[in-house]
């Protein structure tokens, strides 16, 4: 019986926010009934942390990584990465012909060349797109020419969306990149997107409403998030030693231990992601308006940013504060002493605190960030966006300010009603007889009749 069972293979682009929502999204195709292989690429499967007990095949590719001996360019990254992963991606799909052919080829959006791959080697191709709807919106607005970066308009007027400032618009100006490689990457996106034979979305319907009916007119988006609270039968509760790809070393018991010690909404958990980093200037001001609020705080200081931090830092908070590595973020945000979440706004994170009713302190860093502190400030109601001075910094009192009235004051309360309205709208989205749960449904439907 199992070897009737449709076969699909997920490719997500190689970065821990890209992986996660792929993963959760074909565990939950595995539960209704696929035969899943997701892939990883040589350039993480080293440091990948891989669930055991996972429903799914997880498989690893070269992508020429192992072959890189000196320091590459943004544009080299991307260039061999897309050679050698295509080959590699071809030839696998090929071996698997002899022995359980696959069906459909389910890929990150930021590869639209592994669609050609799909099609090709006679498989069907789905993309599958990781950011907010709005922010992609803004992409296509930039792949059409409409926004033209370096920005010029202050002001942009997008269908369907609030009014966005030039500060509100995806950040490159962080990336040691004068080709705009990345830029080229996110906007090519929609170079094919016509050709693709489904197209999947990790948000959910209410969320982004309007952004979304306006992309639905023009392209057949299915939303299928928050992946990572898909529903299906025989899900555990939510564990990230079991639910999630990590390529960092957690500081698991520690973390939850701690919590555990803390009253209930009296923690501000700070995370800014695996990939975004601080300046030393702004981590010393971050410490010291944690400090300054007087709050208990959880934060994630990766091993690399750790020589940022003030000297003795850790020992002089350790009566308000824990610094970690790493953490089980979405345990994290669901346990009762977490007040607030300051964050970088990557997407992965926003979905986890909103299905978790926690409000945010926004400090978006880079590329979509940005836009989703925008996003989180103005159009879901549910943070507050810190203010940088002129040159970019956000100061100690800024800081100080934003954790006190989202933990104490009458906005943070106004907050909290907003955040606990999303939650409840995330559950219905992905339960059963949900937009989402229902996309998912549909997808595995047509796959066992087509």
């Amino acid at each position: 019986m199992a070897d009737n069972k449709p076969h699909i293979i997920v490719f997500p682009f190689p970065a821990q926010g890209h992986i996660n929502p792929a993963l959760e999204f074909s565990k939950c195709l595995a539960s209704n009934g696929l035969k899943v292989t997701i892939i990883l690429t040589t350039m993480v499967s080293k440091s990948a942390q891989v669930p055991s007990n996972t429903s799914i095949n997880v498989e690893t590719i070269s992508d020429g990584t192992e072959d890189v001996k000196e320091q590459e360019s943004i544009e080299g990254f991307f260039k061999r990465f897309k050679e050698k992963a295509s080959q590699n991606l071809a030839k696998f799909i090929r071996e698997q012909r002899e022995t359980c052919p696959a069906k459909v080829l389910v890929y990150d959006s930021t590869m639209p060349w592994a669609l050609n791959v799909a099609h090709r080697e006679g498989l069907l191709g789905a993309s599958f797109f990781t950011q907010a709807s709005g922010v992609c919106a803004v992409y296509y607005h930039m792949y059409t020419g409409l926004i033209k970066f370096p920005y010029q308009d202050s002001e942009i007027v997008l269908p369907s969306m609030i009014p966005l400032g030039v500060n509100d618009l995806p950040c490159f100006s962080f990336l040691p990149d004068a080709e705009n490689t990345i830029l080229r990457q996110l906007t090519d996106q929609f170079s094919n997107l016509e050709e693709a034979d489904w197209i999947f979305i990790n948000t959910f319907d209410k969320l982004e409403n309007e952004v979304l009916n306006w992309m639905t007119s023009r392209w057949p988006f299915k939303t299928v998030g928050p992946t990572f609270s898909l529903t299906y039968p025989g899900k555990e509760i939510a564990n990230e030693k079991t639910h999630k790809i990590n390529l960092f070393e957690q500081n698991y018991e520690e973390s939850m231990k701690w919590l555990d010690s803390r009253e209930t909404g009296s923690v501000v958990y700070v995370s800014f992601g695996s990939v975004a980093s601080l300046k030393e200037e702004q981590m010393e001001e971050l410490s010291h308006g944690l400090m300054m609020s007087n709050c208990y705080f959880l934060w994630v200081v990766r091993a690399s940013e750790e020589n940022k931090l003030p000297k003795n830092f850790t020992s002089m908070v350790s009566e308000k504060g824990l610094v970690v590595n790493w953490c089980p973020q979405t345990e994290v945000l669901s346990h009762r002493a977490i007040a607030c979440f300051m964050t970088h706004c990557g997407w992965n994170s926003t979905l986890e605190a909103l299905t978790s009713g926690v409000p945010f302190i926004a400090m978006g860093q880079w590329v979509d960030q940005t836009t989703n502190a925008k996003l989180i400030e103005d159009e879901f109601k549910v943070g507050i966006r810190v203010k940088p001075d002129e040159n970019g910094l956000v100061s100690r009192e800024e800081i100080e300010m934003c954790i006190k009235e989202v933990i104490r004051g009458e906005q943070g309360k106004k907050l909290k009603e907003s955040a606990d309205k999303w939650k409840e709208l995330a559950k219905e989205a992905v339960d059963k007889g949900g937009s989402s749960a229902t996309n998912v449904e549909d997808f595995v439907s047509k796959l066992f009749t087509c």
